[in-house]
Order: structure tokens, then sequence, then C-alpha cells
């Protein structure tokens, strides 16, 4: 709960400090340090790290996200953990509507310095690759972690999503589809969002309203 609370106390700041412009110097010279200082449309690195970050975005994507949540949520049905699969599908449709309100509410641009790498229709605040994956890949991953009894496999499956999500933001901002700000607002508020919902699964489980997760001998 402390670090939820944090979560969503950082991402308050941070929107009033992008609110009054006070961002607006750190986000030009990271988004400009991702880029030719000779040709601000040319992304540092080769071709091939560009086709590559491209990549990485579309793992925070909608249509992925939502084929690996549905994948997640088949599986729970089909092992009879219908709560559980409810609780997934909730957390994950939750964030959803809280990243278009987000972006509604706050109606920031998106970056104007530097050509856009990837095609974007929404608003720039806060950013909906950075928080959906958060949510996604950390709830999965806590699910995963939850199912083991070894300590290695639990912080393996929670790196990988951690690393997951991290790779998605960087790779928005790498595109300059995004203002360095919008994704850490991102990670931070879809971090909370995935620590609340799992939260509440866990007191959910704990009233006997969500099945419990299985050892590894059950």
């Amino acid at each position: 709960m402390a670090v939820a609370a944090t979560a969503f106390y950082v991402f308050s700041e941070l929107a009033d400090e992008v609110s009054e412009g006070e961002t607006r110097a750190f986000d030009e010279a990271v988004l400009l340090a991702f880029r030719n200082p000779q040709n601000l449309s040319d992304p540092l690195g080769p071709r091939w790290l560009e086709e590559m970050m491209r990549d990485f975005t579309a793992l925070g994507s909608f249509g992925v996200l939502t084929v690996l949540t549905l994948v997640v949520i088949g599986f729970l049905v089909l092992v009879r953990k219908r709560h559980a699969a409810l609780m997934v599908a909730g957390a994950v449709i939750g964030g959803v509507l809280a990243s278009h309100l987000l972006k509604w509410v706050f109606d920031r641009s998106r970056p104007d310095l530097v050509p856009h790498g990837a095609f974007v229709t929404s608003q720039s605040f806060p950013s909906g690759h950075a928080m959906l994956s958060a949510v996604v890949f950390l709830t999965l991953g806590a699910l995963l972690a939850r199912s083991q009894e070894n300590v290695r496999l639990k912080i393996y499956f929670l790196s990988i999503a951690a690393c997951l999500t991290v790779v998605v933001g960087i790779s928005r901002i790498y595109l300059g589809v995004h203002w360095p700000t919008d994704v850490i607002a991102g990670w931070v508020v879809g971090i909370g969002w995935a620590l609340l919902c799992w939260l509440t699964m866990l007191w959910l489980q704990g009233r006997g309203k969500v099945e419990p997760e299985s050892n590894n001998n059950g």
C-alpha cells in the first residue's frame, strides 16, 4: 500500500510540474540526446536499432497486450480460476480506461522537436504504452511469481516483467512519440495501478472470494 500510494503521489507531483511547464528543459534535453545533432529526423544508432525499437514499442501496443491478456485469462479459466481471470480482466480494462481518462484530462501535445518514428493519434500524457505495459506485464509477472515457491524463479518472472516495461517506455522516447516525463508518468501510475489491483486480489483471496494460487505440488 505504501509503494502504491507513493507511486500515485509521484504521478500527481509530476503532473503538476508538467502542467506548469517546469519539465520542458528536461524533456527537450533527453529527447534530443537520442537524436543525431546534424539531423533530428535521424535517431542515434544504425537502422537495425531503429527497427528493433519499433518492435519493442509494439510489445506495449493495445493489440499485443490484449492478445497476451486474453491468453492468460483463457488459461485461468481452463484451470478453474474464473474469479482470478475476472480480476486480471478488470485490472487491464480499468488500466485502459484510466489511461484514456488521464490523457483527456491533461491533453498534452505530442513532442514537436523531432519527427515521429511511429504513428500516433492520442494525447501524450501519460504514455499509454508505458502505463499499460506496466499494468499488464507486472500483473502477469506477479501471477507467475506467486505460482512458484522457488525465490529465484519469482525474481526471474518479476525481473522480466520490469525489463519489458522499461524497454517499451524507452522505445517511445527513442522514436520521438513521447516526452520523457510522459513515459515516467506512465510507469509510476501503471505501477501504482498494478499494485492496487494486486492488493485487492490478495484481500479477496484472503476472504475466499478469489481462488488461491497453486503451489508447485498442486
